[in-house]
């Protein structure tokens, strides 16, 4: 017998078909004698369309308000999973976030897990339930609704499976597993079967969407072994764990994109020291996330300072930036939202020379220009005009063999 997390994303319960088919596979699962534990999240584009009512009441969106509004979501897919399952036979409840003993830091709307107490599911289990729990959100320290942002489901699943300690947790999606690059741009993308935490975070980090970063990086910390797979088939997807060491790794095992970033540039600022220090700054204390950045060769005393951030915050990155550029000395701030990013990543780059130049001579043969650079032992990005990163993707998964 084990002890199984599993976690449906929105397109597993779409609409009450789903919802009886995902309650057909959560009772199979537990007639082969396992526990299971489930985590959902909202319906379809239930919390989208959730967003579009806020903004169509009203210009002003308190995010405590926000919070208590994009919870239902998750509440209403839980119940009627519970009634589903009841259906079959299989005894289930309903938990909430707070109610399942998520704890949370104060920050609405991207809240940090800060401890679980999973005290009622594991009351629930003990008496032969299937606690259903809502993902996405928990209960701050200060006793508030908040939300974990997106893809909170997936570390809901991910910090349950760590609470309960459970043998596997299963995050259930509309595709079969982690590929090579998105299918839906490289119709030969292959399926990988194992990856390990490092390799599967950079992929996270840079565009796959398939499983949400923060989940990543709690399973790697607390070591939890993670199955993603298809809710419309049963078989086996990719397994995301600690791996042992090959003997010869893949040198690349993957090539993502990313069009979700934009690109702001700080110009003729002055070239010296804490300047970059104070802008980054600024632009942390208020929770923004800098992902890649390049500061220019001095000229006459002055440079520009490029970086990108996600476009959701890029409002708010650009207010921030031009109320710094008087105390920086600056001279403009720019803003280009028609960037993307594509990346190659694989544990075996750490030891084989020539990949880098084999990223840039393929883009080059395609005429695309690089922008910005950003590495790390396992990954190579580059940033991109976003009307050729179909192309680049392309590209790069023939160039290092991936269809193969």
């Amino acid at each position: 017998m084990a002890l199984i997390v599993q976690k449906y994303g929105g397109t597993s319960v779409n609409d009450d078909e789903r919802i009886r088919i995902v309650a057909d596979h959560i009772a199979h699962t537990k007639s082969k004698g396992n526990d299971v534990v489930v985590v959902v999240s909202a319906m379809g584009k239930q919390t989208d369309n959730l967003i579009r009512l806020a903004k169509d009441v009203s210009s002003v969106h308190p995010s405590r308000e926000m919070d208590m509004l994009l919870t239902a979501g998750e509440r209403i897919s839980m119940s009627l999973l519970c009634m589903a399952l009841s259906e079959l036979n299989v005894k289930a409840t309903s938990f909430t976030g707070s109610q399942a003993g998520i704890i949370t830091d104060t920050v609405h709307t991207k809240a940090s897990i800060l401890e679980i107490k999973p005290d009622r599911v594991l009351k629930a289990l003990n008496e032969g339930y299937v606690p259903v729990i809502a993902g996405f959100q928990g209960m701050s320290v200060d006793k508030e609704i908040t939300t974990l942002g997106r893809g909170g489901s997936d570390t809901t699943a991910v910090a349950m499976a760590t609470a309960l300690k459970a043998d596997i947790c299963e995050i259930y999606t509309d595709v079969s597993g982690v590929f090579t690059a998105d299918p839906r741009i490289v119709p030969n993308a292959r399926k990988l079967l194992n990856l390990d935490y490092d390799e599967m975070l950079e992929i996270a980090a840079n565009g796959g969407k398939v499983l949400a970063l923060r989940s990543v990086e709690f399973a790697r910390r607390h070591n939890v072994i993670i199955h993603v797979r298809s809710s419309y088939t049963w078989e086996t997807g990719t397994w995301i764990k600690k791996e042992d060491k090959q003997m010869e790794e893949a040198v690349v095992s993957a090539v993502t994109h990313d069009t979700s970033e934009a690109k702001i540039t700080a110009t003729k600022v002055p070239d010296k020291p804490g300047i970059a220090a104070s802008l980054f700054r600024q632009l942390a204390d208020n929770a923004i996330n800098v992902d890649m950045i390049v500061q220019n060769t001095s000229t006459d005393g002055n440079t520009d300072i490029s970086f990108t951030v996600p476009r959701t915050d890029l409002e708010t990155a650009l207010a921030v930036t031009r109320d710094a550029l008087p105390q920086l000395g600056g001279t403009e701030v720019l803003a280009d939202n028609e960037v993307a990013k594509v990346s190659i990543i694989g544990a075996g780059m750490k030891t084989q020379p020539g990949v880098t130049a084999l990223t840039f001579e393929t883009l080059a043969s395609c005429d695309i220009n690089i922008e910005m650079i950003s590495t790390s032992p396992i990954r190579i990005s580059c940033l991109i005009r976003q009307d050729a990163v179909e192309q680049a993707v392309q590209a790069l998964h023939n160039a290092f063999g991936l269809d193969n």
